[in-house]
């Protein structure tokens, strides 16, 4: 509490005036506000922490005020303010009237010394101000979780000297609608043993979502075995998959080898590019996914396995089933859990956090610091249409990286990548303009307007242009406009 006596007069009054508009705008902003003495009695409340009386216990004013704050609000701390003098900014109480998200701020006399508290409802019913704030930080534990189960895992795994996933949930990066629906899907998918069909373009992160589902599966401390089978040629995919039985053939090894099924097993198998498999081939796939057993080239043993089977393509199976391309039974076998993975450029919101991930993984390889982008270069990555999606957008930052002489990045950089990589048209997302309908700071009666009014205006003309240049996202709207998401609800609920 500064000391008024020292102030000069116009001062003093400055202050006071400052201190009783605080009080107004509180009382008549918040959701509720109550008033106790320094014996903790309720000495008041305002009009709006009236509708909670009823919740409380109490139909009438009086038999709330003038008792004990411990005795008419269960839970309350207001107590321990007035014993400690110190503030309690941000809390939770949870009654008989719900969930709130409140302040604490003790009052002081000329002296210092406190002679009160004043108790202040910023949200009531917290669980719905607050939840996308709260659901942002529950995701953000599972996956901090997931990501301390899977490197213990790996320890364990290169202990045994085992192949093992790289990547968890957490490493796909993304909190808007689309990301955390995909991400949803995959874990529900993880707790099964059934195949796994990821579909979806080119560098949109199938494979690092395949490593995830395994590494949160039962299956995580075996082998995770990947192949790739458009890098394979035709002629060597059979003894790939299925192994080689010794000196099956002329220059086969004496000892034979083991194909992919054989070392997944206890583990994952993960077949990129599905959609690209020989027709021939399909249908020993088929009969090894039935049976679980698998016949090595020149051998006339089977061998049974038991791995789990992620697939994964780019290529629309519907299409090739129709055209007589892919097996039908195959794809009704492959296609249990399908997944659908969204391109970049329907989560276009998740770019910033995408770029910062990115450009980390990259100091961390070749040295030196993160690129770093403004505001204007991220709305134009945002903007463009991103035909090879994430693997894309780690090209374009490595290049516009690798021309610069510093680590920021600038627009101009951007854009001559991008022209040089085919893109024609560049369309950075941009607030539609305010300035033909400026907030005006008189009333129709030509008095000036209090200044939270003007405030609130020009704040609501900008949730709705933020929402216009969205779409009506909202996540994407308050990253626009540099607010978290629940200010943003909370501001856009007021309009």
């Amino acid at each position: 509490m500064p000391n008024t006596d020292a102030l000069p007069r116009d001062a003093q009054s400055i202050l006071e005036l400052a201190a009783h508009s605080m009080f107004d705008l509180f009382a008549n902003a918040s959701e509720g506000m109550m008033l106790v003495d320094r014996q903790a009695r309720v000495v008041w409340i305002n009009e709006q922490y009236k509708r909670f009386l009823p919740a409380l216990g109490f139909e009438r004013v009086e038999d709330f005020v003038g008792h004990p704050v411990a005795s008419v609000v269960p839970n309350t701390q207001m107590h321990q303010v007035l014993e400690t003098g110190k503030p309690i900014l941000i809390d939770l109480l949870s009654n008989r009237a719900g969930t709130f998200v409140v302040s604490r701020v003790p009052l002081r006399d000329a002296a210092g010394e406190v002679i009160g508290a004043l108790g202040i409802v910023l949200f009531d019913h917290a669980e719905t101000a607050l939840a996308p704030l709260i659901q942002k930080f529950s995701t953000l534990q599972r996956d901090l979780d997931e990501a301390r189960r899977e490197l213990a895992t790996q320890r364990l795994q290169q202990g045994a000297g085992k192949r093992q996933s790289k990547y968890t949930f957490a490493s796909f990066v993304g909190t808007s609608p689309a990301a955390v629906e995909v991400k949803r899907q995959a874990r529900r998918a993880a707790q099964s043993s059934s195949p796994v069909l990821l579909l979806g373009e080119t560098g949109t992160g199938k494979e690092l979502l395949a490593h995830a589902i395994h590494a949160s599966s039962a299956r995580a401390r075996g082998p995770f075995i990947s192949v790739n089978i458009a890098a394979v040629p035709d002629t060597l995919l059979e003894a790939e998959f299925f192994g080689v039985a010794p000196g099956a053939f002329t220059g086969a090894e004496r000892k034979g080898r083991d194909g992919k099924f054989r070392l997944a097993d206890g583990g994952s198998l993960f077949l990129d590019e599905i959609g690209d498999m020989p027709l021939g081939l399909q249908s020993k796939l088929l009969r090894a996914l039935q049976e679980g057993e698998i016949e090595p080239l020149g051998s006339n043993k089977l061998l049974p396995f038991d791995a789990r089977v992620i697939a994964a393509t780019s290529r629309d199976l519907v299409k090739l089933v129709r055209e007589g391309g892919f097996r039908e039974d195959l794809f009704y076998r492959l296609n249990v859990l399908p997944i659908r993975v969204p391109a970049l450029r329907e989560r276009r919101e998740d770019i910033a956090a995408l770029v910062e991930a990115l450009g980390e993984d990259m100091a961390l390889r070749g040295g030196g610091q993160p690129p770093e982008l403004g505001a204007d270069a991220l709305a134009l990555l945002a903007a463009q249409s991103w035909r090879g999606n994430i693997r894309e957008l780690r090209n374009v930052l490595e290049q516009a990286t690798m021309r610069g002489d510093s680590h920021h990045i600038t627009v101009a950089q951007i854009e001559t990548v991008l022209r040089e990589a085919g893109v024609e048209q560049l369309a950075p997302l941009r607030l539609p303009s305010m300035a033909r309908s400026a907030v005006s700071p008189l009333g129709p009666d030509g008095a000036l307007r209090p200044l939270a009014e003007q405030v609130a205006e020009l704040e609501q003309r900008a949730i709705a242009a933020a929402l216009a240049a969205t779409d009506g996202n909202k996540a994407a709207a308050a990253k626009m406009l540099g607010i978290a998401r629940a200010t943003f609800y909370a501001k856009s609920a007021a309009a």
